[in-house]
């Protein structure tokens, strides 16, 4: 068996100290009711470590503000088996031929190379990742990678019931359901397609099968869903959900407008009028959510503020397309070829100079909300959340 670099080594040690760092115990979440501030105390007190005994990272994944890039998503395909109106136009896309898409093996060498460098979270998205038919056997080799410790998905929920006891075998670890009214005609008319009552259905399997807390991503969008905020709210009193309010974004093709846009501030305020006791969680380091809690209550709930608020300063995220581009910002239209390097035979000294190269053009945050609507990019679809 090949030598794992050092910093691999040292990152692998740094991970189980943190986890037992300051009382020996793992980081729990307080209880319902109680304050939450030993949580609070005991996040900075990992940071502290952290700082402290900071294990080398990768230079190639770090880009010149210092920002360090341990996420990683991979979009394993352009298709979808439903055709939401935020991601893509209602006409579709053309899609890229199939020659030209990732095979597995290339999805697996590249996933090789982002964990040896420091990436420890893999996320699989689209399209719709659970419609590839080797879904399983990508996440089943995934977790065979050593110092990657998670593997999540973020799925429309259809076909996730049937397949996540044979995903959850093979390693899956962390679930996204994208679900964005609680009402089965408006659900049609916003995926233009049915299948409300499967999603539900992959919703409860997720949660029988014991993933907590799973994510629920919900796109709001003034005139359509604002009004099911309390619902989406109210299903976290008895179940272990993260429901995800997400402001809507401007992507190509989805008829974007600063109108439709629901803010963060505004959401929060709709929730504190009827939840006055809603308790903010401690945020976790580049996490893009800020999260909170109605005390008694199973789950949770968090909102995603990357127009109103942005979290580039902390961005630790880079993507990888289906036809094999990576992109180091989700609103940026820079992209650069990994498929093509890796078919003409690259080495991975290569490969990581590659990357380096594009990682250390990253901006420091993207251009904001008008301009962003004004730029040419991708649609959603096409990039892969």
């Amino acid at each position: 068996m090949a030598m794992r670099p050092v910093s691999w080594m040292l990152r692998r040690v740094l991970r189980t100290s943190t986890r037992n760092c300051s009382s020996g115990a793992p980081v729990t979440q307080p209880r319902p009711g109680e304050s939450s501030q030993p949580a609070a105390e005991e996040l900075s007190r990992r940071r502290k470590f952290l700082r402290e005994h900071t294990a080398p990272f990768s230079a190639f994944l770090t880009d010149s503000f210092g920002r360090q890039h341990s996420y990683l998503r991979i979009s394993l395909t352009e298709k979808c088996n439903l055709r939401c109106q935020y991601c893509m136009p209602e006409e579709g896309v053309p899609l890229t031929p199939k020659a030209d898409l990732l095979t597995a093996e290339e999805v697996l060498a590249l996933a090789r190379l982002f964990v040896k460098e420091g990436v420890d979270k893999i996320r699989l998205t689209g399209g719709e990742p659970l419609i590839r038919p080797d879904v399983v056997d990508i996440v089943a080799q995934l977790h065979q990678l050593e110092g990657l410790r998670t593997i999540g998905v973020t799925t429309n929920g259809i076909n996730l019931a049937r397949l996540l006891p044979q995903l959850q075998k093979a390693g899956l670890n962390a679930i996204n359901i994208s679900l964005d009214t609680l009402v089965p005609a408006k659900f049609e008319f916003i995926v233009r397609r049915r299948g409300f009552h499967k999603v539900m259905e992959g919703i409860h399997k997720a949660i029988d099968l014991g993933y907590s807390p799973v994510k629920v991503n919900c796109v709001v969008m003034r005139g359509l869903n604002e009004d099911e905020l309390l619902d989406f709210v109210a299903l976290t009193e008895g179940l272990p959900l993260d429901i995800r309010f997400i402001e809507y974004m401007p992507f190509d093709g989805n008829k974007w407008n600063f109108k439709k846009m629901v803010s963060y501030k505004e959401m929060l305020d709709t929730v504190q009028q009827r939840w006055p006791e809603l308790e903010k969680l401690p945020e976790e380091e580049s996490s893009t959510a800020k999260t909170f809690k109605i005390p008694g209550y199973q789950g949770q709930i968090s909102f995603i503020t990357s127009m109103s608020e942005h979290f580039c300063g902390t961005c630790n995220r880079l993507r990888i397309t289906a036809d094999g581009n990576l992109k180091v910002c989700l609103f940026g239209n820079s992209e650069v070829s990994l498929r093509d390097h890796l078919r003409m035979g690259a080495s991975e000294e290569e490969l990581l100079t590659i990357i380096g190269a594009a990682v250390r053009r990253k901006k420091r945050q993207h251009a904001g909300m008008f301009n962003i609507s004004q730029m040419k990019n991708r649609p959603m679809i096409l990039i892969g959340g």
